[in-house]
Order: C-alpha cells, then structure tokens, then sequence
C-alpha cells in the first residue's frame, strides 16, 4: 500500500503506525510526540514519516534515570 502524501488525522496515522488511536494521542499529550499541525479544535493532523522519525528518535534515547 503507498504511503499517503496528505497529512492524517490521529486515528490514520495510528493505523498505519499499528498503535491504538488513544496511544497516539497520549504520546501527544506528554509531548513524546509533536503533531505536524494541530487545528483550532485541538485534533491533530500527522505527516507520516515526520511521526516516523519522531519515533526512531525516541527509541534512540537512553531511559530517563529515576535517581
């Protein structure tokens, strides 16, 4: 399937991603990620491989230290 050149709404993005819809909106609202648009409404609107490099990136960081 070609990937989409339109931004997609969070439930898109989390499909083509395999997460639930509530996971990637959660890892929004902690700032773990960072919508490519966020409307008025406060939805988001995501570029798929921009949420793609956000995602390696976090899996590149080490764990935060609880100490």
């Amino acid at each position: 399937m070609p990937e989409p050149a339109e931004l997609l709404t969070t439930a898109q993005a989390a499909r083509w991603l395999g997460v639930s819809r509530r996971t990637l909106a959660r890892y929004a609202e902690l700032g773990w990620l960072v919508p490519t648009v966020t409307l008025p409404s406060g939805h988001h609107r995501w570029e798929l491989e921009g949420l793609r490099r956000q995602i390696r990136e976090l899996r590149r960081q080490p764990p935060a230290d609880d100490e």
